[in-house]
């Protein structure tokens, strides 16, 4: 059994994408796609950068998701034999990714909601401003006391011992010094533009509801774990309620990871930039196995997953 999982925000850089472009002819489809649906050339951004344009939430969330799926592209145009994986989820962002793996939405469609997803949020951090804290090596019990104390949300439960937490910049600072109180190894501010996955981000979910009901959803030709339950959505509607919700609610990566590992997969091919959820599944489960999809080498060394 395999599931396919699916990079989020934060794991792209300047050059991504361009050994797959090279070298495969479907990843070059996909990325000359995306050029066309969002009117500007989203591929020369992910090539040359720079990276601070890059960076940005509305072009980094179609530029991941691009990434992403020229990745998968470039894996299913050498892999023809391959069968359809168990389960796909993507981490917050790569939800969308996910939706296109199992046929539920197209990739045009995707592009241009996450590009969409990306201004709402970016105009939500601007009218209601705040930061993300990074916690590590701190028991949920104490995050959830250092939520309390400090008046912050829960944004992310990504592995054991790493809780990510939004709130207010002051806020997050109190946070901060009260998680280091507390015992934990690291806290850290992170380098986002705003308080994600939490309640400072209500008002891009009534936009995004919006858009969502111009969008065409199928039911997915495969399970694909949701970030806000941790189980699969079976459904269309339950797909567009979801995505709704998981802009301003938590991501329970952990949990989803679990469920999937519970049902017998022990198989993972992480597709996009970067290796993070590799790192988080070493976290959940040492001993499941994780291959990443960024590059040709990669595409050429995995012969075939079933």
């Amino acid at each position: 059994m395999v599931s396919y999982l699916f990079a989020g925000q934060g794991s792209q850089y300047v050059g991504m994408g361009k050994d797959l472009y090279d070298n495969f002819p479907a990843a070059k489809t996909v990325f000359d796609n995306v050029d066309k649906v969002l009117g500007f050339s989203i591929s020369k951004l992910c090539f040359e950068g720079p990276l601070e344009e890059l960076t940005k939430t509305n072009n980094a969330q179609p530029a991941i998701v691009t990434m992403s799926i020229a990745a998968l592209e470039a894996f299913r145009s050498n892999n023809a034999a391959v069968s359809n994986p168990d389960f796909v989820a993507g981490l917050s962002l790569g939800e969308y990714s996910a939706l296109v793996a199992a046929k539920a939405i197209s990739f045009e469609d995707a592009v241009y909601l996450v590009r969409r997803r990306g201004e709402f949020m970016e105009e939500e951090a601007r009218n209601n401003p705040g930061k993300m804290l990074s916690i590590i090596g701190l028991d949920l019990i104490k995050v959830k006391e250092v939520c309390a104390e400090a008046n912050v949300q829960i944004a992310n439960l990504n592995c054991p011992g790493q809780v990510v937490v939004s709130g207010a910049p002051q806020e997050i600072s109190r946070a901060q010094a009260l998680a280091k109180e507390k015992g934990a190894k690291l806290a850290v501010i992170l380098e986002v533009s705003g308080a994600f996955h939490s309640s400072f981000m209500q008002g891009a979910t009534l936009k995004l509801a919006r858009e969502l009901d111009n969008i065409k959803i199928n039911s997915p030709q495969v399970p694909v774990i949701c970030n806000v339950t941790a189980k699969p959505a079976n459904s269309a509607q339950e797909i567009r309620d979801n995505l709704i919700k998981q802009v301003a609610c938590s991501v329970l990566w952990e949990d989803s990871m679990n469920f999937v590992l519970s049902k017998g997969v022990n198989n993972f091919i992480e597709f996009g930039p970067g290796k993070v959820l590799k790192g988080l599944m070493r976290r959940i489960n040492a001993g499941a196995q994780v291959v990443n999809i960024e590059k040709k080498e990669d595409v050429l060394s995995v012969a075939s997953v079933n």
